[in-house]
């Protein structure tokens, strides 16, 4: 999660210090470094490529707007995807925290039609779009202040927060089925 945040972090860091296009170079430079960092550590190079891929976009759309807040742009969006996606799955009675961690929790393939499982889901789901209104409203109000400290801190903030939410989900879908057994 350190690794994911490091280039926003670094971001503002440089951004202060120097300018823009300094700050802009120093992020790109630390997202190659996390990926040289799975490389050598031998794992898996997937998390760290998209890294780079975002931050070459987020980079891009500051080096275009010629302001530092345009580094968050992207990422601002990020949130209102994600409770579209969130919603049209509690729509479809598919959660999305059951489309995505039901094999990880060892759960039946017709997950979906066990109440027990889908209540937990949907539990975990709703939980999801509650964390990204917040982080949506956050990103707004502070996108339109300009203030990249905040969104970067709301940008790290983001992986604890739903790690967290994914091992809640996780316990309670266990507890679940070794109470349906």
């Amino acid at each position: 999660m350190l690794l994911a945040a490091a280039p926003s972090l670094v971001f503002v860091a440089g951004n202060a210090v120097a300018s823009l296009y300094p700050a802009i170079i120093a992020a790109a430079v630390t997202a190659v470094a996390g990926l040289g960092y799975h490389l050598v550590r031998r794992q898996s190079p997937r998390s760290s490529l998209v890294g780079v891929l975002v931050v070459a976009v987020c980079a891009a759309v500051a080096a275009i707007t010629g302001q530092a807040r345009g580094f968050f742009l992207v990422p601002a969006m990020i949130p209102f995807a994600v409770i579209l996606i969130c919603a049209a799955t509690i729509v479809a009675r598919r959660p999305l925290t059951g489309l995505i961690l039901n094999r990880v929790t060892g759960g039946p393939a017709d997950w979906y039609r066990h109440r027990g499982l889908r209540r937990v889901h949907l539990i975990a789901t709703g939980t999801a779009i509650g964390i990204n209104v917040v982080n949506a409203i956050v990103q707004v109000i502070f996108y339109g202040r300009g203030d990249t400290v905040v969104l970067a801190v709301a940008h790290a903030a983001t992986g604890p927060i739903f790690a967290t939410l994914v091992a809640v989900t996780v316990v309670a879908v266990r507890r679940t089925l070794t109470r349906q057994r």
